[in-house]
């Protein structure tokens, strides 16, 4: 067996002066195992080759032949098995498997000094004496996660001290409508019970590392018929007897937990995969639950030597748990511009609308001639024409597939118009440009304006522009005018709304008229808000000789174009 180097000493706590002889640490591992047994028994030769012995429990559930093959192939290590028993989830026979196989591990070598509990799917980062070195470090410490639930309620699942004043006598994942019926019944009478004299529940990590001291005060305290008869019907005892009944006992409480385990927003395990490898290899953690059977990447690499020097390097969970956090929130709550069944079409639900700052040009386009172009070349920003049209998407150039391989028809884009101007936005690859107006559909007027994303430049009246220089009959005329002034004033009606979040920035057309380098300049410092371009000239003018007449004529018609 491999032990602390001989002649190992630790500073003294008391001055730090003196030096104290490190105490030898002997590692007993209890294994709780229930299928993927060939990968179960490769885990225990990492451990029992890095000098600790195992104890191991089987679920009755395994097959027998998996069960011999592991036997056969462990003959050689320091390893017993434990009496099998049934295993459930959030049940006591959790916690009776790990008294089993803790009792057994104790009896069998009695000179083991600590005891940590893993499962088959717990994968070593670190070598086996490196944790032995920092234990010994360590004396007299217990390190298991127990949080009072009184205090902390960050329980998942919806019950926190109802767990332990509530009776559960059903399976929660065998019988589920009975688990509920059962709780319903117990709060509708009000049937509550209280945790035993002198207990304080605590709840935290299944997986713990404890003194043999410690464990060995657990499993034959005087009371313990008591205790075990109380978290039979508690709700996932595995996770709250240990962590209640180690502060009866320990000297010593490290809060932590020397295993990486982490859970999903449902309360699930996560699992580790390949592309994790750099992840845990820097979190120096000694310890990863649960591990992917298939990530091959992950078992070839570790265990992993530490470099010199880092041998005692405190873990890092909490790096990894906040990248972990993060990538749960995201499950939940999704990526900017992205949508999932259970943000969407809910009103509101969809989190960020859009992934990056885009520009829309509402009315812009009918007072300059051909404005995409000249304000591509001037901010250098792709400027995509009526991307809303309702013939045809328009993509900058004329092109039929735009960014990220989206069609110009429209019907596709009408199938899904709010996916498609968020995946057009998110498919960019710097802030968007297109252009707008009452010509074109107006689905999304209100998504556009709740967006914290858009920025909206806005000519009003300028629809009439385009007016002037057709052939059509005067009735024909005043037909699109009253259409597109309806249109007009429903979107200037939803920029007037007190939940608009976009930067809007608004001009009559009459304004926009008479000072068109305003309105061009705001188009250039929108398009390239960081780097103020000045001294480029503004594109040339529609002509607009005919718009007072054609207005009078409109108005003395019974319209009032404004």
């Amino acid at each position: 067996m491999n032990l602390p180097a001989a002649g190992a000493f630790a500073l003294s706590p008391g001055t730090g002066t003196s030096l104290l002889p490190l105490p030898e640490v002997r590692l007993g591992i209890v294994m709780l195992c229930h299928d993927n047994l060939d990968l179960a028994a490769r885990m225990v030769r990492i451990w029992t080759e890095g000098g600790a012995v195992v104890s191991i429990h089987v679920d009755r559930s395994a097959p027998a032949d998996a069960l011999a093959r592991m036997q056969a192939a462990l003959a050689d290590c320091p390893a017993v098995f434990a009496p099998r028993r049934t295993c459930e989830w959030g049940t006591f026979s959790l916690v009776a498997a790990t008294q089993a196989a803790a009792a057994r591990l104790l009896a069998s070598w009695p000179e083991v000094s600590h005891v940590m509990l893993v499962s088959g799917a717990c994968l070593p980062l670190r070598p086996v004496a490196e944790l032995r070195q920092y234990l010994a470090h360590h004396p007299g410490t217990d390190f298991i996660e127990s949080v009072s639930v009184r205090e902390v309620g960050w329980t998942i699942g919806g019950l926190n001290e109802e767990r332990f004043t509530l009776r559960f006598p059903f399976a929660y994942r065998r019988n589920r409508k009975l688990f509920d019926r059962c709780v319903r019944l117990q709060r509708r009478l009000g049937l509550t019970r209280l945790p035993p004299e002198g207990v304080s529940p605590h709840i935290g990590s299944q997986w713990w590392c404890l003194t043999r001291r410690t464990l060995q005060a657990i499993l034959d305290d005087p009371r313990r018929r008591e205790f075990d008869r109380y978290f039979r019907q508690v709700w996932i005892p595995d996770e709250s007897y240990f962590q209640t009944l180690v502060r009866r006992h320990s000297a010593r409480i490290e809060s932590r937990s020397l295993t990486l385990a982490k859970f999903d927003g449902q309360g699930r395990p996560h699992i580790f995969y390949d592309d994790h490898l750099g992840l845990l290899g820097r979190s120096r953690v000694f310890v990863a639950r649960k591990v992917w059977p298939g990530a091959r990447a992950l078992y070839d690499a570790f265990p992993r030597p530490s470099p010199p020097g880092l041998q005692l390097a405190e873990p890092d969970a909490e790096r990894v748990e906040a990248v972990l956090d993060r990538a749960a929130a995201r499950h939940r709550q999704g990526r900017p511009g992205l949508y999932m069944q259970s943000r969407f079409p809910r009103k509101d639900a969809e989190g960020s609308k859009t992934s990056q700052p885009y520009v829309v040009l509402y009315g812009v386009a009918d007072l300059f001639r051909d404005l995409p172009l000249a304000a591509a070349q001037a901010t250098g920003r792709v400027v995509h024409g009526h991307v809303l049209a309702r013939d045809e998407v328009e993509f900058a150039g004329g092109a039929r597939i735009g960014p990220g391989a989206l069609s110009s028809n429209a019907g596709l884009r009408d199938l899904d118009p709010r996916g498609f101007l968020a995946a057009l936005i998110r498919s960019s690859d710097s802030m968007p440009v297109f252009l707008h107006s009452p010509r074109d559909r107006q689905h999304l007027d209100w998504f556009i304006a709740t967006d914290p994303n858009a920025r909206l430049l806005v000519v009003t009246g300028a629809w009439m522009v385009p007016l002037l220089g057709c052939d059509m009959p005067f009735d024909d005329i005043r037909r699109i005018a009253a259409r597109l002034h309806r249109s007009e004033r429903r979107f200037l009606d939803v920029l007037g709304s007190v939940w608009v979040k976009a930067q809007v920035r608004r001009w009559t057309l009459d304004e926009a008229l008479s000072s068109p380098e305003t309105v061009w300049q705001a188009l250039c410092s929108a398009l390239r808000p960081d780097e103020g371009i000045t001294g480029v000239p503004p594109p040339p003018l529609r002509d607009t000789g005919g718009l007072r007449p054609l207005t009078r004529r409109l108005r003395n018609a019974g319209l009032n174009p404004g």
